[in-house]
């Protein structure tokens, strides 16, 4: 009977986990290849292009907001922002942010466009320009 227990207790803690994961940066870290890791961010590389890598990882977890630009996708997720990106030599770039400290220590992070705070309304990210053109 106390086996049992152990267990039910082990299969709960990890259910609980993943529960609270608030991504899918556990399934990436499985089926992507590392390339770096530089503070909260880290790098992968996937053989397949763009669409087909989203796809994968969407079908893993669904994000809360997601979007496209210039042939990257960004997914949005409780703890984490997920850009796919086309790589150079073929296939894709998967970068893994974790933005869930920065928020919590004030400071502000690009999230992509179409995702608010931190997209321009107008799109000149980094122009230096506030407003509409007029």
């Amino acid at each position: 009977m106390r086996r049992i227990g152990v267990v039910a207790l082990v299969v709960a803690a990890s259910v609980s986990l993943a529960a609270c994961s608030g991504g899918p940066r556990g399934f990436i870290e499985r089926q992507y290849s590392l390339d770096s890791t530089s503070g909260d961010v880290t790098t992968y590389s996937s053989r397949d292009p763009v669409g087909t890598t989203v796809t994968d990882i969407v079908g893993e977890e669904e994000p809360s907001a997601r979007t496209a630009d210039g042939g990257s996708e960004y997914l949005r997720y409780r703890d984490d922002i997920v850009t796919v990106s086309p790589a150079a030599g073929g296939g894709s770039s998967i970068r893994v942010e974790d933005i869930d400290g920065t928020y919590r220590s004030g400071g502000f992070a690009y999230l992509g466009p179409g995702f608010t705070p931190g997209s321009p309304s107008d799109g000149n990210a980094g122009s230096g320009r506030t407003g509409s053109a007029k």
